[in-house]
């Protein structure tokens, strides 16, 4: 038995002097990642909030006319009479498109009896067999009646002043599609605090930097706009991945189109309110994503705007959103290992120092969208329990592209507690 202790003791010995090494150099260069993406994120996100905040900015002519908003709607009977509500009140001349994707919980019913008592008269109720979120926004794209299209999900309230920021910039004749500000409007729990946090510093404060870059990869599905002329162009959305939004994107891109980012033209979204709903979430995010960069990869080799992207945006969501986060736990496993093995008090400090950097590029986030900063006494716990489940989400996708599975669309249960985004806190 002694005899066999030893060679244990010795294997393990062996190991450590291997691990520590190779844990170090894998740390210093997700190290070297993070921090570059914080650097870059905080430098690019400054000049994008003041060149677009100038007084002198313009994108050029107010942009008045009316322009059709498409909500496609699958099982909203919670939701989607705050949406028309919301949208009752634009400043903007609008005709509203829902397009009820087979609900079988009266959806139609109740948006054209929320309809009626508004007074609304721009509304239109168009109703199909369940086919997918997709197919529900190409036949609102096919029904609209103006050049302009506005997408929102059946579950997001807009402000009043929403649509009139959002189309903006389409005054640019170069700009194909704007993203807007989706801000999560159910924030009052832990899981929805986490959620605010990620999308106020990881979602929108990358959007800026791409929009300095020109290679905005995603336009939000909760709030985006398009030319309609653009939109059919490129085929429309498409069904070949999970994350038609990031499709169409990067397709925009291909056909020649400036995709730009509308910070003050904001929306209120529900996000997942459960652990299992937000997995299902991310994992379709994630693998959709997966799929929309591999479908575009020839853009890599592209001329032009399309090649931009290919070279520019392309390699930098492959870095950020996929390489760096899968890597990411090796800094928790080394600080775990170094507080037991090594030297618990420097190692501690050298966790805090990393937070800290964090805490940073939320804070400036957070001023630049006008957040309350208390949200962010959120941030320690989300770095020790929210992160670790989006580690694993990210892998399990990663898993999931490479063996070649297949992930159906599922829909998130809804509660309809996002009302109108003046009772937002």
């Amino acid at each position: 038995m002694t005899l066999y202790e030893g060679k244990a003791l010795v294997a393990a010995v062996a190991v450590a002097e291997w691990t520590v090494p190779t844990l170090s150099v894998g740390l210093a260069v997700v190290g070297v990642a993070v921090m570059g993406r914080f650097g870059m994120m905080l430098i690019l996100a400054r000049r994008h909030h003041r060149k677009r905040n100038r007084r002198r900015f313009s994108w050029g002519p107010d942009v008045t006319r009316p322009v059709s908003v498409i909500v496609p709607a699958y099982n909203e009977k919670e939701c989607i009479a705050n949406t028309l509500e919301s949208l009752a009140r634009s400043t903007h001349p609008i005709e509203i498109i829902i397009v009820d994707d087979g609900s079988t919980d009266g959806t139609s019913e109740i948006s054209r009896e929320a309809a009626g008592a508004l007074g609304m008269t721009n509304v239109r109720v168009i109703r199909q067999e369940n086919s997918g979120k997709p197919a529900a926004l190409n036949n609102g794209v096919r029904n609209a009646s103006h050049d302009i299209v506005v997408m929102m999900d059946g579950d997001t309230v807009f402000e009043p002043d929403t649509v009139r920021q959002l189309v903006q910039p389409f005054a640019d004749p170069k700009v194909g599609a704007v993203a807007g500000n989706a801000k999560v409007g159910n924030r009052n729990t832990i899981i929805g605090a986490w959620q605010h946090i990620e999308y106020v510093m990881g979602f929108n404060l990358d959007r800026r930097m791409y929009d300095l870059l020109r290679c905005m990869p995603t336009i939000p599905g909760a709030i985006g706009a398009f030319r309609r002329d653009a939109v059919l162009e490129v085929g429309g959305m498409s069904e070949d991945t999970l994350a038609e939004d990031t499709d169409i994107t990067i397709a925009m891109h291909r056909a020649g189109w400036n995709v730009v980012y509308q910070e003050h033209a904001r929306a209120w979204t529900e996000a997942p309110g459960s652990l299992k709903q937000l997995w299902s979430q991310r994992y379709r995010w994630s693998y959709g994503t997966m799929q929309a960069l591999w479908k575009h990869r020839k853009s890599l080799t592209d001329k032009g705007p399309s090649g931009r992207f290919g070279r520019v945006g392309m390699p930098l969501v492959v870095l950020f959103q996929i390489v760096t986060p899968v890597f990411a736990p090796l800094i928790d496993v080394f600080t775990a290992y170094s507080m037991i093995f090594i030297d618990f008090k420097a190692a501690l400090l050298a966790w805090f120092a990393v937070l800290c950097v964090q805490l940073v590029c939320a804070a400036y986030a957070f001023r630049l969208d006008r957040e309350k900063y208390r949200y962010l006494l959120m941030m320690p716990l989300q770095q020790l329990a929210y992160r670790q489940m989006m580690y694993l989400v990210l892998i399990h996708s990663c898993i999931t592209a490479l063996t070649g599975g297949r992930l159906r669309w599922q829909k998130l249960k809804r509660t309809g507690e996002v009302g109108t985004p003046a009772g937002v806190s």
